[in-house]
């Protein structure tokens, strides 16, 4: 089974096979992000936030760059950590809140008992992922478990839409329609639940659907409102059309969809112009109106990160300058969020991991190194 899944691997990278190697086996931005961030009993910390906030997303990001650099202890410690503070000591039967940290009471507790759905998706696809890649039943069991409780209580059926994940639990319907955020959902992930069950390439279908029209120019927004009545409008809450930081992670997902992933050629064709903008403006920028197309500021270097996926997808420029931005203008150790984005699209530019048409992980160590 796993030199199957190194052969998949090496298809994928399209290339010859890995040569071992302790170069190959090391992720050294992994040992960075855990020194800055990472508490030792495995709580990912926002340091750019007066509460020394941790949110299920970072806890979910961590799990899945733990899996990439095939670290088991510290995937552990930040399940436990999840599991005991986010959970009520039991992720069977609650999903994650989404925040959590120094409250006015000077106490450390849950800051905002919502759950997110983003994080939901990510922590059950890593325990999914980590449950079949380190031959580990009971993540299988725990991410199935999580799935299904992420559906129960965020999916709902949408008139003349269908099945959608909202973003949370709770405040994202009202008589005006449903708020919904495009970056919530990774094809990969959704492609990945679909072999679980029907309902999840249902949802991917109109995830697609959501991608496509709700950025009629190429470029994403950060935030969509659905109306019963009349479809896709802007949100009134955040900025209208504008995409920036949530934005950013939709070109992410698209640009590492697997090269013979049914929607790879509609989806990368259809972001091309945020590729085109990125190599005429020689930098990415922060802010863009995903109706007008007007743009505003220069976007952080985690930006340059985010966006190498899909410059090399599309055989980009711009790629060699923004690999380049991110060698000469590092994010500060301790960026929460910039580092995110650079262990998701440096890492990927690595060739540390890619995703299957099926949305499986294929991590590099699998061929490479094995502990």
């Amino acid at each position: 089974m796993q030199r199957l899944a190194a052969l998949a691997l090496t298809s994928a990278l399209g290339c010859a096979p890995l040569v071992a190697s302790a170069a190959a086996c090391d992720w050294p931005a992994w040992d960075s992000y855990k020194g800055a961030m990472m508490s030792a009993d495995g709580r990912i910390i926002d340091g750019s936030s007066a509460k020394m906030a941790t949110t299920s997303e970072g806890q979910s990001y961590g799990l899945f760059f733990a899996l990439l650099a095939n670290d088991k202890k510290s995937f552990a410690s930040i399940l436990e950590w999840t599991r005991n503070n986010l959970a009520g000591g039991n992720l069977e039967a609650h999903l994650p809140a989404w925040q959590w940290g120094l409250g006015k009471n000077g106490k450390w507790q849950i800051l905002d008992p919502n759950n997110a759905s983003d994080a939901d998706l990510w922590i059950a696809y890593s325990l999914l992922e980590a449950g079949r890649l380190w031959q580990l039943p009971e993540y299988v069991t725990l991410g199935q478990n999580l799935l299904w409780r992420s559906a129960a209580q965020s999916l709902r059926k949408l008139p003349g839409l269908g099945l959608m994940l909202l973003p949370g639990d709770i405040g994202f319907d009202s008589p005006k329609g449903w708020r919904l955020n495009p970056s919530y959902l990774p094809p990969q992930l959704l492609a990945r639940f679909a072999r679980i069950a029907p309902i999840w390439a249902e949802l991917g279908s109109n995830q697609q659907r959501m991608l496509i029209e709700g950025s009629p120019k190429g470029f994403a927004p950060d935030w969509l409102l659905w109306k019963a009545a009349g479809g896709w409008a802007p949100d009134s809450k955040k900025d209208g059309s504008l995409g920036d930081y949530d934005a950013i992670r939709v070109y992410l997902w698209v640009g590492m969809l697997a090269q013979d992933a049914p929607n790879r050629q509609t989806l990368q064709k259809h972001f091309a112009p945020m590729a085109s903008l990125t190599q005429t403006l020689g930098y990415v920028p922060e802010s863009v109106n995903a109706l007008t197309g007007t743009y505003t500021g220069t976007g952080p270097v985690g930006f340059s990160a985010a966006m190498l996926p899909l410059l090399a997808s599309l055989n980009s420029p711009a790629l060699a300058v923004q690999q380049q931005k991110i060698q000469q203008q590092p994010p500060a150790a301790d960026a929460y969020y910039n580092q995110s984005l650079l262990l998701f699209g440096q890492g990927w530019d690595e060739q540390r991991y890619r995703f299957d048409k099926d949305g499986q992980l294929l991590p590099a160590w699998i061929e490479t190194c094995q502990k």
